[in-house]
């Protein structure tokens, strides 16, 4: 008896994916999620507000950045355990020094440069994103496209034929 044939859009490690993608979305909640009003949230019922977790000079938006570059930590160990690549829009928005989220103007500062002679090569521009944590810098090219992945690229090898210097005799 042969095995039945999977379906056709399964994904294989769904359950890393899931994990994956929650710790991506509950770090990106702990980093932008402004102080809290005296109303607890709902997942702060039974925690005791009186009692302070760190130090005294630490107050509960380092706890949340904290909380939050550690999730994105666990993030990345677990993508890289299993074999997993992440999208590159995904660690656009992460520093790949400190695992802390990119949000401009709040972690981070993006400015565009052009290092060509007098910036006159419009194609030389680059954004550079400075993390303002670990002063972290990564670059990204603006404006250029992607190279294709080597399977997708068309072949530019040549036939025996063209090496040899043969050519076929044209017909009319």
């Amino acid at each position: 008896m042969a095995k039945p044939k999977g379906q056709q859009g399964s994904v294989p490690n769904r359950p890393i994916y899931s994990r994956i993608s929650y710790l991506y979305q509950a770090a990106s909640h702990l980093a932008t999620s402004s102080r809290q009003d005296s109303s607890p949230a709902a997942g702060d019922y039974g925690v005791d507000q009186s009692v302070e977790t760190e130090g005294p000079g630490q107050d509960e938006t380092q706890l949340r950045q904290t909380c939050s570059r550690h999730l994105l930590t666990t993030m990345r160990t677990t993508s890289e355990k299993a074999v997993i690549r992440l999208s590159p829009a995904l660690k656009h928005t992460v520093c790949k020094f400190c695992d802390s989220l990119l949000i401009e103007g709040e972690t981070c500062v993006s400015t565009v440069e052009n290092a060509s002679k007098g910036g006159k090569k419009p194609w030389a521009d680059v954004l550079i994103v400075r993390c303002k944590a670990c002063k972290g810098v990564k670059r990204f090219p603006v404006g250029a496209s992607r190279q294709q992945k080597q399977k997708l690229r068309k072949s530019t090898t040549t036939t025996p034929t063209e090496e040899a210097g043969v050519t076929e005799p044209a017909t009319s």
